[in-house]
């Protein structure tokens, strides 16, 4: 079942009118891993605040379906209850707010056990964590997870992670892709992953890759992934793809 469909999605920003995405169609299936990969300044965030629905992106042309329903002109707060839910790339810091706090205002009807249950698929262990602070003191890696707790305290059906890899060290973003998988096998979500890093694909069921605002390729994370890397000059990772003839 397709969980997500995008047709012919169009968009400029509000503030000037500059188109940023042009003529993108891609699909996600249920309980799949879909990741979106390109180079900075290529629009893969644009496509994540579009897709949530936050307004000052605007669709000029196109749509977006959600579990078989458009949802191209709801608000952000229907697209949540609907079940669609978005970790940013940058976490914000909440100073005076606790990780526990925190956690519980991300979701009102979520159980004590059901946060800890969070905390424990991101690999940070309850009792040490909850009474935290979402201040400085906290470390990126800890940030980056405590994100992703609180999307999954959310229960989406999708999640829309932008770039939770970014500014993370060669180690923390293993784990990070471990942990990932983990989240997608506790929960049953579908997971929208944009990134920069080739790394990440070995956890997708399928990948496309978005240049200059466009959907240049889409299909097995490999094939996407040898024309990101020629188009980037990824020379010596693409020596280790075979090409394939289309």
């Amino acid at each position: 079942m397709k969980i997500l469909e995008v047709k012919n999605l169009s968009v400029e920003a509000r503030a000037d009118k500059k188109t940023i995405l042009k003529n993108i169609s891609f699909e996600i299936e249920e309980k799949s891993i879909f990741v979106l990969i390109g180079p900075n300044g290529s629009g893969k965030s644009t496509l994540a605040y579009t897709l949530i629905g936050i307004p000052r992106f605007k669709i000029t042309s196109g749509k977006i379906f959600f579990l078989g329903k458009e949802i191209s002109k709801l608000p952000i707060y229907k697209r949540a209850r609907m079940g669609l839910a978005l970790g940013f790339q940058e976490p914000a810091y909440f100073k005076g707010i606790s990780v526990e706090n925190f956690l519980k205002a991300c979701s009102k009807n979520s159980q004590q056990k059901e946060i800890e249950k969070a905390l424990d698929l991101v690999g940070l262990e309850p009792k040490k964590f909850l009474k935290r602070k979402m201040d400085q003191q906290l470390s990126s890696g800890e940030r980056k997870r405590i994100e992703l707790a609180s999307v999954i305290v959310m229960k989406p059906k999708l999640m829309i992670l932008d770039e939770p890899d970014s500014g993370l060290d060669i180690i923390i973003y293993k784990e990070l892709y471990d942990i990932l998988d983990n989240i997608r096998q506790a929960t049953n979500a579908s997971i929208l992953l944009i990134t920069h890093r080739e790394e990440i694909g070995f956890l997708a069921d399928q990948a496309g890759f978005l240049n200059k605002g466009e959907l240049v390729y889409k299909g097995k994370f490999d094939d996407v992934m040898i024309r990101y890397c020629q188009s980037v000059g990824r020379r010596k990772r693409c020596r280790k793809l075979k090409v394939k003839k289309t």
